[in-house]
């Protein structure tokens, strides 16, 4: 494993983490205890020292299997957690939409108590808004409060995970340029570069560490799905429709000139790609066996891509990976006089 510096902060984490999200909320199947307790102690053997959760995963049950599993080693590991959905009024959620937000001085109080206490830790290294919007980062008064728990020394560093989905941008700009956060957490990989790729100037200028969430494009670049793939009723992909994993399949297509130059697994590449990006401090693949955890822990060990084909992935992203073009080319096929 090897280690970064999250942005100007003291913190060092493994470029690996582990995102307990899949071990928590269900997204993926369930997960007995006792597994997730394993998969959470083989990562720390492995030199993960990064670990990513939420008050909502499982309504408490994210931090709480962190603290239970590595609650001895708390010191030597540096622990992230979200806050911002009211889930102890609203505990009942339809299918993925998003619960109120909460962000009043009160509730974000409570709320990193809760997370205290669950986790079984007297601070939280890495405190994150999360998925806010741009009337939560506009507001003095939580900027206040989260300095007031600094002070306090219940939380080391606060930051803004962006989302839920890849866009985002003018929040995440102003969680760096006006804010002034430490960390920002993003969607990056080979298949989602933007507005990733826009948002690392200005990383880089505000001195702003990133962390790198879903770099296998939820399963594809992971070598886990074919054309004939069907997912369970309850698993968290079951509601992309099917033309996503179709178009998925095609762009895999248009990378096989990484797979040709490159001895690493794909999953192991597409770690790679996004630690290519100096601003990036740390990885969050989405982790579901001990063997996708060995395979990927030791991805920074692997050959670097060269510039050449980071730029190719660059510009087959741009291009639509062919898509358009092949688009095109079937509507003039079927335009064609027989």
């Amino acid at each position: 494993m090897k280690y970064r510096a999250l942005g100007r902060t003291e913190l060092e984490l493994s470029e690996v983490g582990f995102g307990v999200w899949t071990l928590s909320t269900g997204w993926w199947g369930r997960v007995d205890t006792s597994e997730a307790v394993h998969m959470l102690e083989r990562a720390v053997d492995l030199g993960v020292n990064f670990f990513d959760t939420a008050d909502t995963y499982g309504l408490g049950y994210g931090e709480e299997i962190l603290a239970q599993a590595l609650g001895k080693q708390r010191h030597d590991l540096v622990i992230g957690t979200k806050f911002g959905y009211d889930f102890y009024e609203h505990r009942e959620r339809e299918g993925h939409t998003e619960r109120p937000q909460k962000w009043n001085p009160e509730f974000v109080r409570y709320a990193c108590e809760q997370s205290l206490r669950r986790l079984q830790t007297d601070y939280i290294d890495l405190y994150q808004l999360h998925n806010p919007k741009m009337n939560a980062l506009e507001a003095d008064e939580l900027f206040a409060t989260l300095d007031e728990l600094v002070t306090e020394g219940k939380i080391r560093h606060y930051a803004a995970a962006i989302g839920p989905d890849i866009g985002w941008f003018e929040e995440g700009e102003a969680a760096m340029r006006e804010r002034g956060l430490d960390a920002i957490q993003i969607i990056y990989s080979i298949l989602e570069q933007q507005p990733a790729r826009r948002f690392f100037p200005v990383a880089e200028e505000c001195r702003v560490g990133l962390l790198s969430r879903v770099p296998h494009a939820s399963g594809l670049l992971d070598g886990t799905y074919t054309s004939d793939t069907v997912f369970a009723p309850d698993d968290h992909r079951s509601h992309r429709r099917r033309e996503w994993l179709e178009a998925g399949i095609r762009k895999l297509a248009a990378i096989e000139f990484l797979k040709e130059a490159m001895s690493s697994t794909m999953g192991q590449m597409a770690i790679k790609f996004v630690l290519s990006q100096p601003t990036v401090a740390s990885v969050l693949p989405n982790i579901l066996s001990v063997e996708q955890l060995e395979e990927f822990a030791v991805a920074p060990e692997t050959d670097d891509i060269p510039t050449n084909l980071i730029e190719q992935l660059h510009e087959a992203f741009d291009n639509d990976f062919g898509l358009e073009a092949d688009a095109q080319g079937q509507q003039d096929a079927e335009a064609a006089p027989s």
